[in-house]
């Protein structure tokens, strides 16, 4: 949107003021009916509005996508099953499924160059989608990524051969299910900011990821952080924006 364009032909009498209105909502949002796709959000946070996909139709992702994509930004869908891809693949060819995070990227723009570091931490190989998940979202906001994967505090040796990219990383995350102990073990190792995640990985009494939650919210670390159950992709744009702040003021 270029808008001393419009204010100025509004200025000049080239515009009415119900016109220039129209023009301004247009370059900041697309009514698709079902959803008001915000294509302003990547001018207010760095970062492009992103489709949650439960609940959605294959035809609604693939829309949104679209709209974005017609916006010259690149989309992100989370939490995709193999089946919306399909179809959603259909629709749009260039569209790409990473298994894994459970995500659906088509970029139509060069993704921001990767500074700075964020470490993503896995407590099991269980919790891997929801590690991948904020990984990959860390990655497409402008954060280099470095993965320590399956340092659980069953054997917490493990842990230790990797406290190096622990400790410069401007944050971290850390995803645990079970007991949810991973993220206090990890911040008292470390003086960076930790973004615990609590995966819904475990057996009964874990309920699903609130037994994670709980013990995470309860912590006697100070400076641990957390997110909802599977919330990978707040994990990463948390841990990304604190990751962009910190380059920021290096680079100035």
């Amino acid at each position: 949107m270029n808008l001393d364009h419009i204010l100025e032909q509004l200025r000049a009498g080239r515009l009415n003021v119900d016109e220039a209105r129209r023009r301004i909502e247009s370059s900041t949002e697309m009514d698709l009916g079902f959803a008001h796709v915000d294509t302003d959000r990547l001018r207010r946070r760095g970062f492009p509005e992103v489709v949650f996909c439960p609940g959605k139709t294959p035809a609604q992702i693939a829309a949104i996508m679209r709209a974005l994509e017609a916006a010259g930004q690149n989309a992100l869908a989370t939490r995709a099953t193999p089946e919306q891809f399909a179809a959603v693949h259909s629709a749009l060819p260039a569209a790409v499924y990473q298994e894994t995070a459970r995500v659906i990227t088509l970029d139509c723009a060069p993704l921001p160059p990767q500074k700075g570091l964020v470490t993503v931490v896995s407590a099991g190989t269980a919790d891997l989608p929801v590690a991948e998940e904020a990984a990959l979202t860390a990655e497409r906001i402008g954060a280099r990524v470095e993965r320590v994967y399956d340092v659980g505090v069953a054997g917490l040796h493990r842990l230790f051969r990797h406290l190096e990219p622990l400790r410069r990383a401007n944050a971290v995350v850390v995803a645990a299910g079970m007991e949810g102990a991973l993220p206090s073990v990890v911040g008292g190792l470390i003086s960076r900011p930790v973004i615990a995640v609590p995966t819904s990985i475990g057996y009964g009494t874990s309920l699903n990821g609130v037994a994670a939650l709980l013990a995470m919210l309860n912590t006697c670390v100070p400076g641990v952080t957390v997110v909802n159950i599977d919330n990978g992709f707040g994990a990463g744009v948390a841990a990304a924006l604190i990751n962009r702040m910190v380059v920021g003021e290096t680079e100035t």
